[in-house]
């Protein structure tokens, strides 16, 4: 893998929606091949919008987005492929655990015999293997996000792009999951941008940390985790990690300072 290729440019795009509210400014990123990139930030400051302009879910008003120095729509064609998984679970409560992870091969027309077995290996990636017939109710919200992961591993993206999946967990549980990822995405070879509001989980998950403000959304600092992997949870309770915690916690509120200034402006 070439970890200096960039998987994913923003460049200059902006979003503004047909009321004329100004959700981004000129954002400009690059996300190298690899890379674990988490946007942080107020509620408001454009990062769920963001990643769904990344994912073409989205248009930019203006400016570019690139994928594979491709555009969003022709990612396939670079040979790689993109998962995106969303705040909730998004389930369909009828339907198995084993269904609900093969509806992206369904609909995209993969016959049953290629796809039970991706379905299966994607289930032991989230340590769910024994679960394959469960009703999503019979599910703790833990073990329910773990299968919308599933669902957008089965497709083997390169790419994966995650919305505040943990949010709504408890601390332990959210800690937990926090660790499984990060075991996925080095056993995966994954490039991932991860949208999250907390300054801890952004400290222990990330190679890089991009803060953003509100008013109109934008960058406003990118910094780097310079830390090694695997990340046990020692690390939590570490000076190193309380350093870096302060460290974005001073960019946060610096940036929530200055998108009151904008709004007064």
């Amino acid at each position: 893998m070439d970890e200096t290729a960039a998987a994913v440019e923003i460049l200059s795009a902006e979003k503004v929606y047909p009321n004329g509210t100004r959700a981004l400014a000129s954002v400009d990123l690059s996300v190298r091949q690899g890379e674990f990139v988490t946007l942080l930030g107020p509620s408001g400051c454009g990062k769920s919008t963001l990643l769904r302009m990344v994912a073409g879910l989205l248009p930019p008003s203006e400016g570019r987005i690139l994928l594979w120095r491709k555009p969003v729509s022709h990612i396939e064609l670079s040979g790689h492929r993109l998962g995106f998984v969303f705040q909730e679970a998004t389930l369909m409560p009828w339907a198995s655990v084993l269904r609900n992870v093969r509806l992206p091969l369904d609909l995209a027309g993969v016959p049953r015999a290629q796809s039970e077995p991706r379905v299966r290996a994607a289930l032991a990636m989230v340590g769910l293997e024994g679960f394959a017939g469960s009703l999503p109710r019979e599910l703790s919200g833990g073990m329910q996000m773990r299968v919308s992961i599933a669902r957008s591993l089965v497709t083997e993206p390169t790419l994966l792009l995650m919305d505040e999946p943990f949010g709504a967990l408890d601390e332990i549980t959210r800690n937990r999951l926090d660790s499984d990822l990060l075991q996925l995405w080095q056993a995966r070879g994954l490039t991932v941008i991860f949208v999250t509001h907390s300054i801890f989980e952004a400290v222990y998950l990330s190679n890089r940390v991009v803060v953003m403000a509100a008013r109109p959304g934008r960058i406003v600092q990118d910094l780097s985790i310079n830390e090694p992997y695997p990340r046990d949870p020692d690390f939590r309770v570490s000076q190193r990690f309380a350093l870096h915690a302060k460290t974005l916690q001073d960019c946060l509120l610096s940036a929530s300072t200055a998108g009151e200034e904008g709004a007064l402006a």
